[in-house]
């Protein structure tokens, strides 16, 4: 299977098990189950630090060759609108999730609280808005 085949849907899948993983970890934090939040926030992080070696590897291995969007009208709109919205926060969500990660783990619970407040639902938008972006691309209008 050719690189440009098997990397779009491990993306998609790592994007959208980081999600859960975060919805999980939220659930637990709510539950006041600290332990249990601490090892899926750190599964979330993980999965995003795979999806991020993938998604270089894969653009790597492309050679900079770039998926065009099919769309068009207001769908393209909508599209472009999103993938902007994404990719702009998903540099906007690295420094605060190293910051919400080392303060919980520090525990120093005022400030991870603080942090993470933001950065848990731009970090779940970018983790929904990966996979709909594989799906936009690659199933719904393919190119």
């Amino acid at each position: 299977m050719a690189p440009s085949q098997f990397f779009p849907p491990l993306n998609a899948s790592l994007n959208a098990l980081s999600g859960v993983f975060l919805l999980i970890g939220y659930v637990l934090i709510k539950r006041r189950n600290i332990a249990w939040h601490r090892r899926f926030m750190l599964a979330a992080c993980c999965t995003s630090l795979a999806f991020l070696a993938c998604y270089v590897t894969y653009h790597t291995l492309r050679g900079g060759v770039v998926t065009r969007f099919a769309g068009t009208g207001a769908i393209r709109t909508f599209y472009l609108t999103m993938l902007t919205t994404h990719t702009i926060l998903a540099v906007v969500i690295v420094p605060l999730a190293i910051i919400s990660v080392t303060n919980g783990l520090k525990m120093r619970v005022a400030r991870h609280r603080a942090v993470a407040r933001w950065t848990f639902p731009l970090w779940m938008y970018v983790s929904v808005t990966g996979v709909l972006v594989y799906f936009f691309l690659y199933h719904w209008y393919p190119s």
